[in-house]
């Protein structure tokens, strides 16, 4: 990446000398912003070289100031426009949720609306969820225990502007199934959070992108910040990003093997309030300063002493290193033991994370403009509290004995809760929405996720299920039950993953996929190489054969199909904006019409064995052969129809 641009002045504070306690700085002691800047400096160029990022820009503050604010590579790269901190606009992702939280909690400070109340009693008719979803509380939109299934695709992201809908529009028609009752998981929700925009613009006579400028971004003099995005007006629909703002927009990137490739716009206007907000570094840094200052910056106050303590304050009680959801935003445990809130964001392109430190009185945010971001921002705030406020510490953590011994409570594999719960998006994510967890020799756990694996080792007991990471901060919590674990939680909480059972395990659909493969192809072989005499079978036995062959056919074409799907899975983009796809489409539709033929086989198999009074030159081996093939289809159809694997209709 270029040379990066710093945006002002900083006022230099001299270095303090290291403490006594091992660590640079003493919980009182301010940042030095040289000795800051230097080390962000070599994280960022380690990092964007490391991960293949194209831009970035990081603003932090602490007492009250704004000790680095920077841009890092570039916003554009045809042609070549370097970051900018105070004017280039990155999408940031989730990290919108907490000015919806804001806008929602101002609503309850001034007593129109109430968390334990349901939010049907805050929305226009029209949106007011149905059934036993109705009895959604105010509350469990902030901490994500709605209940709903998690669908994204096809409809999250848009890359046609004409496909964005009015809010009110989408939360009818993108409505989630209720896979569970309300309140008793934290399993993330962008629909729930459009929920709460909805709610807290409901009554004011204004959109909801009107009511954050007016009370967040105009009070703050956040001039870059904005829902809006850079479309045609159109009729129904919230203003579209004033004309001022639209160059300093950030071209998202991805990394394939032949370098950075644009990727498209995302259009997130229709849920604007769970992510379609764009802002700056500098922006940002405002924004910052006015959440550590309990909801106060210069002179103006955009929210009050409940809300201040509340987004402090976790709705539920977790276990240690678990985010408790404090009203919206994320817990964090950080290293030397202390404590942040704020949140993370991502869409296709762009990864952000905000961090506020009270404590500390410090602010980290750090923002992306490439799919493969994640593995800078996530671990930047923390990072910069260890190397600063931290002892020195000693990695990699070493296992034990204790979990050696006791790999069977955890080994398995784990689903997520956040995924879809039907249909073929669900089929998708459970194949890609789980987790593998397997214990080493050594006494480490290993969680392998998305081609991605993680080393924990135990923090306390093993029968307690607690483990932190071996390389950094990370925490996850197993929950124990009679020896075995069911589930596990991240630091997060964004979702809870469950033990997998036999028939939803992507190891037990790959074997039946494979055997059906093996059994279609021996049917097919079979086909060329049967002797003359073998052709005298009767005509039950013939229509049997035929519909096999058939059937053959069928499954070689669905499985490879299925296959070609998942080789072009790494395609976000593609996955995302043409959802479901032909290929998918018609893996689906062949897979039904060989599994309905099934059942026709099943009903000829007494006929088969008994043959006809005349002629059955069916041997024994080949009606062994013939009833093997017809359960091996009938298992794979089975687990294929349980999965939602056989619905070419759905979404």
């Amino acid at each position: 990446p270029a040379r990066p641009q710093t945006a002002g002045a900083v006022p230099t504070v001299a270095a303090l000398p290291r403490q006594p306690s091992g660590a640079r700085l003493e919980p009182g002691q301010p940042l030095d912003p040289a000795e800051l800047e230097a080390f962000v400096d070599g994280w960022m160029a380690d990092a964007m070289a490391r991960e293949h990022v194209a831009g970035a820009a990081v603003a932090i503050v602490q007492n009250g100031q704004v000790i680095l604010k920077k841009g890092y590579g570039f916003a554009d790269l045809t042609p070549r426009r370097p970051v900018d901190p105070d004017r280039s606009l990155f999408r940031i992702g989730s990290i919108s949720k907490t000015f919806t939280w804001i806008l929602l909690m101002k609503e309850v400070e001034a007593g129109r609306i109430r968390l334990d109340r349901p939010v049907n009693l805050y929305l226009p008719e029209k949106v007011r969820l149905p059934g036993r979803a109705g009895r959604v509380t105010v509350a469990n939109l902030l901490d994500h225990t709605v209940g709903f299934e998690d669908r994204a695709l096809g409809q999250l992201f848009e890359n046609n502007p004409r496909r964005v809908r009015p809010l009110d529009l989408y939360l009818r028609q993108e409505r989630p199934g209720r896979v569970r009752a309300p309140g008793q998981v934290s399993s993330y929700s962008n629909y729930g959070a459009a929920l709460a925009g909805a709610a807290a613009a409901f009554g004011s006579g204004k959109t909801f992108e009107r009511k954050a400028e007016e009370e967040i971004f105009v009070p703050l003099g956040m001039r870059h910040t904005t829902f809006r995005e850079p479309r045609e007006e159109r009729r129904g629909l919230p203003a579209a990003m004033p004309a001022a703002l639209r160059d300093d927009v950030v071209q998202g990137y991805g990394w394939r093997a032949a370098g950075f490739m644009p990727d498209d716009y995302e259009y997130i206007g229709h849920i604007a309030p769970a992510g379609s907000a764009s802002s700056t570094a500098g922006d940002m840094s405002r924004y910052m300063l006015m959440l550590l200052g309990d909801g106060s910056w210069n002179g103006v106050t955009i929210f009050g002493p409940q809300a201040a303590r509340a987004f402090r304050s976790p709705l539920r009680q977790m276990p240690p290193g678990v985010n408790g959801w404090a009203h919206g935003f994320m817990t964090m445990d950080l290293p030397g033991g202390h404590k942040g809130y704020g949140h993370l964001g991502a869409t296709i392109a762009f990864m952000s994370n905000m961090t506020l430190v009270p404590d500390l009185n410090l602010g980290v945010f750090v923002t992306t403009n490439t799919e493969t971001g994640r593995e800078l921002v996530t671990p930047l705030p923390a990072a910069i509290v260890r190397h600063f406020y931290t002892p020195p510490a000693v990695f990699p953590r070493q296992g034990t004995r204790d979990l050696a011994d006791a790999a069977d409570t955890f080994s398995g594999y784990y689903l997520t809760t956040r995924r879809a719960y039907g249909g073929l998006e669900g089929f998708v994510g459970l194949l890609t929405g789980g987790a593998d967890v397997s214990v080493t020799s050594g006494g480490r756990l290993i969680i392998n996720r998305g081609g991605q694996s993680k080393a924990f080792v135990p923090e306390g007991p093993v029968a307690e299920g607690r483990f932190i990471s071996a390389l950094d901060d990370e925490r996850v919590v197993f929950h124990v039950r009679d020896g075995r674990a069911t589930s596990f939680q991240p630091w997060s909480n964004t979702e809870t993953l469950v033990r997998a059972p036999f028939s939803e395990r992507p190891g037990t659909l790959m074997t039946a996929a494979a055997l059906t493969a093996l059994a279609a192809v021996a049917t097919l072989f079979g086909l060329v190489l049967r002797n003359r005499r073998e052709l005298r079978q009767n005509q039950v036995q013939a229509r049997a054969a035929l519909v096999q062959n058939i059937q053959a056919g069928l499954w070689i074409a669905a499985i490879a199909l299925f296959a070609a799907f998942a080789a072009g899975a790494g395609d976000v983009q593609a996955i995302m904006y043409g959802w479901p796809g032909p290929l998918l489409i018609t893996a689906s539709a062949s897979a039904l019409v060989a599994a309905a033929l099934t059942l026709i086989t099943i009903a000829a198999l007494p006929a088969v064995w008994q043959g006809g009074r005349r002629v059955d030159s069916w041997t024994v081996t080949r009606k062994v052969f013939f009833t093997a093939t017809v359960l091996i289809y009938t298992a794979f159809s089975v687990l294929l129809a349980m999965n939602g694997a056989l619905e070419p209709w759905s979404r």
